[in-house]
């Protein structure tokens, strides 16, 4: 399949990542001086990830901490990248997201996925009956897409303060399960390439040669995430993905931390960052000067075709990590958007 591309949207997708020794109050005034950096920047997306019993994410209250960032900026869209839809009951989603929607018109996405965002334990504590949530999930979607119609004001159970209100939905994914929801429902499609690109390109394939157009959308739109950690020079940038490095491995070996301080990379650590499990889940963590991370971006957008990009950086230091995401910024303003044959195969 071949596209063509004008301009190539750029977004960032925020976890409130934790550093060692940070303050989460501190965690959140960093996460909305990002934001309104982003948006002097031209990022055109400032999403917020649901995980919980994390030490390193401070992000479990998204629709919160979503009103918080709205609220700080003035014209960046704001969304849920995203709520974990078993761990929540439907109307309620719709009725804070319709509350967002009245508030920052215009600027509230909702993006849905079903995993857990957290392990089995904290799940099941979360809610009892997730499994069950979990078989429901397209049912469940379309609970929301309900809610927020104009003709759900004649039914017995309304979240009156979504219906009519314009905020539109998003299937996040990281299979191909999510990939076909997406496509029957004629919704864009988001998918979690920054840590499991395994089904990548098979999912995509699914949602294009399956879409449905649907009132929410005419044709298929995608957007891909990678992490990004782009600094002066390639050496600068590979001490500072040290911190992402480890973070990676306590969340691989269960020995969960927040994110520490980065160190000069070490023969030990450049090992296990070579392992397998590493280069499977770090196969689009693009880290290196501004010219490193452009060629790598630009490989990204030929290879899938997709509409939008998604950055997320674990970077230990604010402005280091502000800079990261000016030097992506600066990219994808430059040249990204001039790159015309794009295939998917």
């Amino acid at each position: 399949m071949t596209k063509q591309h004008t301009k190539i949207p750029y977004s960032i997708l925020e976890l409130a990542t934790v550093g060692e020794g940070a303050k989460l109050t501190d965690v959140y005034r960093d996460s909305l001086n990002l934001a309104q950096k982003a948006e002097e920047m031209g990022y055109s997306r400032f999403w917020l990830a649901e995980h919980h019993n994390m030490v390193s994410i401070a992000s479990s209250a998204t629709s919160v901490l979503m009103g918080y960032i709205a609220g700080g900026t003035r014209s960046i869209r704001v969304g849920s990248g995203g709520i974990m839809l078993p761990n929540h009951s439907p109307l309620l989603i719709a009725e804070q997201f319709g509350t967002l929607g009245s508030l920052y018109p215009k600027r509230i996405d909702l993006g849905l996925g079903r995993a857990p965002g957290t392990d089995q334990l904290t799940a099941q504590a979360i809610r009892p009956d997730r499994m069950q949530a979990v078989y429901d999930f397209p049912e469940e979607v379309g609970k929301i897409q309900q809610y927020f119609s104009h003709e759900n004001r004649n039914a017995k159970v309304r979240a009156t303060v979504a219906e009519g209100v314009d905020v539109p939905i998003y299937i996040l994914g990281s299979s191909t399960d999510s990939a076909h929801l997406a496509a029957r429902k004629g919704l864009p499609y988001v998918f979690a390439s920054h840590f499991a690109p395994t089904h990548l390109f098979e999912a995509l394939n699914i949602y294009y040669n399956n879409f449905e157009p649907s009132t929410y959308l005419e044709a298929p739109y995608t957007m891909g995430c990678i992490n990004v950690i782009a600094a002066d020079t390639d050496v600068e940038a590979e001490r500072i993905s040290t911190s992402m490095l480890r973070l990676m491995l306590g969340v691989m070996t269960g020995k969960l931390d927040y994110l520490k301080a980065p160190i000069d990379m070490t023969p030990q650590l450049r090992q296990i960052s070579k392992e397998p499990a590493f280069q499977r889940m770090l196969k689009y963590a693009f880290v290196g000067s501004k010219e490193t991370v452009r060629q790598k971006t630009v490989s990204f957008l030929q290879e899938t075709g997709v509409n939008e990009i998604m950055a997320v950086s674990h970077i230990y230091n604010p402005d280091e990590r502000i800079k990261s995401f000016q030097i992506f910024s600066e990219i994808m303003k430059e040249n990204i958007s001039e790159h015309q044959s794009i295939s998917l195969q």
